[in-house]
């Protein structure tokens, strides 16, 4: 089987990257301490993408958590699925980077990315057909900003042919915290745009507005942002964790959706029916799904404009043939 060697750098990071391990981890049926608990044998079938397997049925992530601070890893280490990690696998500095990228790329971050590299290699080595790896981060902070595209390089370096993806959180104005998110953003995408292969940006101010407007919430914890990050993350690796059509592996992915090497940046979004059953909605006043997925692949006249892209991909996780989807009349939509 061919694995992924995932990688969460920053407190953002760390924190999104333990919220997709417990998502995933149910998803496989395997429980807080490792032990598999489902009853499916699909969930099984390809749960060696991204979990080792140690013996007696139980499972470990193949995850690094990385950090310039000890804070970030003790809340990991103390959260419900902290004992699922192995232990080897936190690597974590004292001083912190203070939301300033040059530390966490040049300094502080330079000293402790010697460290973080073997464990990356000792986990690489470790598989039998890597296919590639992916990183948790925030653009607007220091450490996830600042040592993640630290990161990205060293393994670019080490590993030429293998894919690099990571799951991005870029910063917004109307949501900021640090005056400083823009520059750290600004100088993280001249990495990302030379060292990686797909880059996933989730906005935190799409956010928000989820929250607001879909979720009705009034005032949206970072709980609730960072499981609907985990749930997406969920979503795109779908294809990778279970057996299904197409997008079996990250190079699948990448030939089918990045058209030129330097144009590899996915703006990700999600079905409304997904979020509102999630959060206690029901699917009565919602859309039929044949109807939403013409509304994603046409556009009316006034907002084709807004629309223009160059590729899309459309997860549909469900026990859903491809001849189901043959049956959509693209030519007749309402847009009311």
């Amino acid at each position: 089987m061919r694995e992924i060697v995932h990688v969460q750098a920053g407190q953002c990071g760390n924190q999104i990257g333990s919220k997709f391990w417990e998502i995933i981890s149910d998803e496989h049926g395997v429980g807080p301490d490792g032990v598999y608990m489902g009853q499916n044998p699909q969930q099984l079938e390809r749960i060696s993408v991204y979990y080792n397997e140690a013996g007696n049925g139980h499972y470990v992530p193949r995850a690094v958590l990385v950090d310039l601070e000890p804070g970030t890893m003790d809340s990991v280490r103390s959260g419900p699925y902290g004992q699922l990690f192995r232990p080897d696998n936190f690597v974590f500095g004292q001083s912190g980077a203070g939301n300033n990228w040059a530390k966490g790329h040049y300094t502080e971050g330079a000293e402790l990315v010697d460290s973080v590299m073997d464990v990356i290699r000792k986990e690489a080595e470790g598989c039998d057909c890597l296919q590639g790896f992916q990183l948790t981060h925030s653009l607007g902070g220091g450490t996830g900003s600042g040592m993640g595209t630290l990161l990205l390089s060293k393994i670019r370096e080490e590993f030429p042919d293998r894919i690099m993806s990571t799951f991005s959180v870029v910063p917004s104005p109307k949501v900021s915290e640090v005056v400083l998110e823009p520059y750290n953003a600004t100088l993280s995408v001249h990495q990302l745009v030379e060292n990686t292969d797909m880059t996933f940006c989730i906005d935190n101010e799409a956010l928000y507005n989820i929250c607001f407007r879909t979720l009705r919430l009034a005032s949206p914890s970072y709980g609730d942002l960072n499981h609907l990050i985990s749930l997406t993350m969920s979503g795109v690796t779908t294809c990778f964790r279970f057996p299904g059509q197409l997008n079996a592996d990250l190079r699948k992915l990448a030939v089918n959706m990045v058209p030129f090497p330097r144009l590899h940046f996915f703006m990700p979004a999600m079905d409304d029916r997904t979020v509102d059953l999630i959060f206690g909605g029901s699917l009565k006043s919602l859309p039929p799904v044949s109807s939403k997925i013409v509304r994603i692949f046409t556009a009316p006249p006034s907002q084709s404009a807004h629309l223009t892209h160059l590729t899309h991909l459309t997860h549909l996780t469900s026990r859903t043939h491809l001849t189901h989807l043959t049956l959509i009349n693209f030519n007749k939509v309402s847009w009311t």
